[in-house]
């Protein structure tokens, strides 16, 4: 089987021009590679780490490099017979596993473009994107074929990923392991010639996740991930044969770039829960496999901050009482913070917290628990990494989303001459081509000199921190002529026990909280009160919260109503609340 070659030199992929003033003893060095297509990045880490493991699931046996490779080559050489060739289009519908890696990577390496597709997205946008991207192969799995019997597409192909049957005899699927087995043979047979990939070509169209609307179909290119995941190497500071736990669907751009290349990139071993991550099941696994790293987004933390540390602080008047002062604060979130690092087998040397902003209280009990964590910040219009911190920076400020990483500029348009913030824009190679079929919507997503206009305010402070402060569309302008950003005051409730998750939104010119309850804790409050009594319970504790939260806020920025909501809200593939529905 012949490689295929480029015969154009390389650039290595680092950067050497958003340093200046920067201490570099902060910053963790890349790993350096000539990589400029996601095919050499892999033929990179395949050479260096042949023996390693590299994907598997959690308590199984995982893949080597090697093996990962040779899978990858098989596939490709099999899709290629199929038809596919450079710039079709492939999509993956399923849950992470080897089998969709090893499917990704053979897509691009035959120069076609994979559109991974989120496995919560309803059948109706599955068929919408389906004919959207114009796919002519499909890989999915047994729990997504609901959502294509209607498809009336012209697929050559349809993969079964997980080697799934079809019941009802509609479908022909084609199964994985038998892909794999006939494209060997083709390998074998020297029969596949694959075509020269260059770094500008399409690598993905991946789909927004839609917080503040409906998704957009990004496209990016193999130099728009690989300058990426070099940058996230110098922040995230891997090594070689680290357990990259991941948990995050590895569709969405977060998990692809950060869960899936970086650790390729830097020979760790993905392993994959293959089970929805209930706690009891993350304990398993964690216990099994602990891991070095993994990705999380911040209502998980959010979550186990409530339960296991703030529950304890209200649980014992002498708790509650020490926690009130620094030091009885600081040792008592040092105590949690050690029995969540065993929680997570002990051996967790970072946390990537990103997809979303982090709560302030609860980044503060991270720093003061020792926990190793960093606060990234990104879009999938970026693939996806603009900023992240505070890993071995000790200049980045506590409720930032850390510095911009290297290859990456960012700047405050039009800032507010009292407050600082403006719309985050950002420079790089890492910024998308553009959305798919839509150029007046990339032409008002990026400035002629290459700016992207994120649609997300903030604003910088001296040493280069990055503080987000809303989404632009989010934002409320009161009949004074004031500008509150929501996600700010919703932060602030979050942190309460009783609070699940919440929404501030304005209503007849007054800003009103729309709160899912935290039910466990409420049950736990009111065992052996009548129902009567609990809701007067919860409606009181809405109550004294509002209140409590009008007294931190200016005047014409305090909450009218907190309202108890009766459901959770609808959210992104990031666990970002659809504010556009409400």
């Amino acid at each position: 089987m012949k490689m295929e070659k480029n015969s154009k030199e390389n650039a290595v992929i680092s950067s050497n021009n958003t340093e200046e003033g920067r201490d570099p003893s902060m910053h963790l060095p890349a790993v350096r590679t000539d990589a400029s297509t996601l095919n050499e990045l892999i033929d990179f880490s395949c050479s260096r780490f042949p023996s390693q493991p590299a994907l598997g699931f959690a308590q199984a046996t995982s893949l080597t490099y090697k093996e990962m490779q040779e899978g990858i080559l098989s596939v490709a050489a099999r899709l290629q017979a199929e038809g596919v060739v450079s710039g079709s289009r492939v999509a993956i519908l399923g849950e992470n596993s080897p089998a969709w890696a090893m499917a990704y990577l053979a897509v691009v390496r035959l120069g076609a473009v994979g559109v991974p597709i989120y496995p919560e997205t309803p059948a109706s946008d599955v068929r919408h994107i389906l004919r959207q991207t114009e796919a002519e192969v499909l890989f999915v799995t047994g729990r997504q074929l609901d959502k294509i019997y209607d498809v009336d597409l012209p697929l050559q192909k349809i993969i079964s990923l997980d080697d799934a049957a079809d019941s009802t005899g509609i479908l022909a699927l084609f199964p994985f392991s038998t892909c794999m087995a006939e494209g060997q043979l083709i390998f074998a047979d020297g029969e596949s010639v694959f075509p020269e990939v260059q770094p500008d070509d399409l690598a993905s169209i991946l789909y927004t996740s839609g917080a503040s609307g409906f998704s957009k179909a990004v496209l990016l290119s193999h130099a728009n991930f690989c300058a990426n995941a070099n940058s996230a190497s110098r922040v995230m500071g891997l090594s070689p044969g680290d357990v990259f736990l991941s948990v995050l669907p590895v569709s969405h751009a977060y998990e692809f770039t950060v869960g899936f290349l970086l650790p390729l990139l830097c020979g760790c071993h993905i392993v994959y829960a293959g089970k929805t991550p209930t706690p009891a099941v993350l304990q398993q696994i964690c216990a099994h496999e602990r891991p070095q790293v993994m990705l999380i987004v911040p209502l998980v933390m959010e979550k186990i901050f409530k339960k296991h540390v703030l529950a304890r602080i209200e649980k014992s008047k002498v708790v509650g009482f020490v926690s009130r002062f620094d030091m009885g604060r600081k040792l008592i979130y040092k105590n949690a913070g050690a029995k969540l690092l065993q929680f997570f087998g002990g051996r967790i040397k970072l946390l990537g917290i990103g997809g979303a902003g982090l709560n302030p209280k609860v980044e503060r009990f991270l720093r003061d628990g020792g926990i190793p964590f960093l606060a990234g910040y990104g879009l999938s219009e970026a693939a996806p990494l603009l900023a992240g911190g505070p890993y071995l920076d000790e200049e980045v400020a506590c409720g930032s989303v850390g510095k911009a990483i290297s290859g990456v500029e960012i700047r405050i348009s039009d800032p507010d001459v009292k407050t600082g913030i403006g719309e985050i824009m950002a420079r790089g190679t890492n910024v998308m081509q553009g959305y798919l079929n839509d150029p007046e919507a990339t032409q008002q997503a990026i400035t002629e000199d290459g700016w992207l206009k994120t649609g997300d305010l903030g604003r910088l402070d001296n040493k280069g921190n990055l503080f987000i402060e809303g989404r632009l569309k989010s934002v409320i302008v009161l009949a004074s002529g004031e500008n509150v950003y929501p996600e700010v005051i919703e932060h602030r409730l979050n942190a309460y026990p009783i609070v699940e998750e919440t929404l501030v939104v304005e209503k007849h010119g007054m800003l009103e909280a729309l709160i899912y309850p935290n039910i466990g804790y409420i049950d736990a409050k009111t065992k052996g009160m009548t129902t009567a009594a609990r809701q007067e319970y919860v409606r009181r504790t809405l109550s004294e919260i509002r209140r409590d939260i009008n007294e931190t806020l200016p005047l014409s920025s305090r909450l009218s109503k907190a309202i108890e909501r009766p459901e959770p809200f609808e959210k992104t593939a990031t666990h970002k609340i659809k504010r556009y529905l409400y």
